[in-house]
C-alpha cells in the first residue's frame, strides 16, 4: 500500500463517549491523505468495538488492540505502526473550550525563538496540535516512559537536540477540558513533575557549569531554588524588588536588589514569577542590564 502523507496517532482508553466527535472531526480535515493509527489500550467501555466499526467504514483507520499498558506504551505502538513520514497526535476527547489562560499563552508563542525562550514556563506546544517528522521522533528515542509528562519531556529533549519549532497562526484544534483528563487527575502531570523536568533540562543545558540567580523570592522562586539545589546546582542569589525581602537569606542565598545583579557575572538568571506581566518587567530590566534573553535569562514558572 502507498504510504499516506500523515499518520495520526490516537491512544484510546475508555473514551467511547467522546470518540464519535473526535473521529468525525478528523474525517472532516481538508487533508484527506492521512491514516489514523488508533491503539485501544485495554478499554472496557466498548471503545475498541467502536473503533473497529469505524475502521470498517473508513480504510484510513487502523486499529491496534493492546492490554492496558498506559499512554506511553500506546503511543509507542502507534508510532511503530505509522507509515507516513509525518506524524500527528490526537486525543480521544479533542473538542471543547480547553484551559483558556494556558491556551491564550501558548497561542502567543508562534516562532521558534519565542517557544525556546519560554520552554521552562510550561509546555510551549499543545501535543494534539503537533505534526512532526517520524524520523526525527525516532532519532529522539520516541516517548519516554517515566513518572512525568511524556509530551513536555519530548519537547525539552527536542530543543536540546537542536530541532526547530514553528506554529501556524490559524486555530486548528478544539480541545475538551474535563475533570477526568490525565492532565488533572494523574500525578505524572502535576506541577511537581513539570518542575522536575524543567530543572533537569536546565541542569543539562543552559545551567551547565553556571550558578543560578533567581528573580523572585516568592513561592515559585523558592520551589525552584529547592529543586535546583536538589540536582546539585548552586543558587547564588535571589533578586527582589520588595524592600522587605532584600537583605534576607533564603536556602543559603542572599536576597538582593536589582542594582546588585552585575555582581554575579556569568550566572544564569531565572525569572521565577507567575504573572506574565511580571515576566515582561523582568525581561525589560534584564535587557537594560545587558542580559540576553534565551542565553543569560530564562523564564521559569
Amino acid at each position: 500500500m502507498r504510504a499516506p502523507r500523515v499518520s495520526v496517532l490516537l491512544p484510546v482508553r475508555d473514551a467511547r463517549a467522546t470518540l464519535p466527535a473526535c473521529l468525525d472531526s478528523l474525517a472532516a480535515q481538508t487533508l484527506a491523505d492521512h491514516e489514523l493509527v488508533a491503539v485501544d489500550d485495554g478499554s472496557r467501555d466498548g471503545s475498541g468495538a467502536y473503533l473497529s466499526s469505524r475502521a470498517a467504514l473508513d480504510r484510513r483507520i487502523r486499529v491496534v488492540a493492546s492490554p492496558a499498558r498506559g499512554l506511553v506504551h500506546a503511543l509507542g505502538l502507534a508510532l511503530a505502526a505509522a507509515r507516513a513520514p509525518l506524524v500527528a497526535r490526537l486525543d480521544a476527547d479533542d473538542v471543547g473550550a480547553g484551559m483558556r489562560a494556558y491556551v491564550d499563552w501558548v497561542n502567543g508563542l508562534l516562532d521558534h525563538e519565542a517557544m525556546a525562550h519560554d520552554r521552562f514556563v510550561e509546555s510551549p506546544i499543545v501535543h494534539p496540535s503537533v505534526a512532526m517528522r517520524r524520523a526525527a521522533l525516532n532519532r529522539l528515542g520516541g516517548y519516554r516512559a517515566f513518572d512525568g509528562p511524556e509530551d513536555y519531556d519530548l519537547w525539552l529533549r527536542a530543543f536540546d537536540a537542536g530541532l526547530r519549532f514553528a506554529k501556524l497562526e490559524q486555530t486548528l484544534l478544539e480541545w475538551r477540558d474535563s475533570p477526568g483528563r490525565l492532565t488533572r487527575s494523574d500525578g505524572r502531570y502535576s506541577a511537581e513533575a513539570f518542575l522536575r523536568l524543567k530543572v533537569e533540562a536546565l541542569a543539562r543545558g543552559p545551567l551547565e557549569r553556571r550558578s543560578a540567580v533567581v528573580w523572585g523570592a516568592g513561592p515559585i522562586g523558592k520551589a525552584l531554588a529547592r529543586a535546583l539545589v536538589g540536582v546539585g546546582r548552586r543558587v547564588a542569589a535571589f533578586v527582589e524588588v520588595d524592600a522587605r525581602k532584600i537583605g534576607r537569606t533564603i536556602h543559603g542565598a542572599p536576597v538582593v536588589g536589582v542594582e546588585a545583579v552585575p555582581g554575579f557575572p556569568g550566572a544564569l538568571h531565572l525569572a521565577a514569577v507567575g504573572r506574565p506581566g511580571a515576566r515582561t518587567q523582568i525581561r525589560e530590566e534584564a535587557e537594560r542590564l545587558g542580559l540576553v534573553d534565551g542565553q543569560d535569562l530564562f523564564a521559569v514558572a
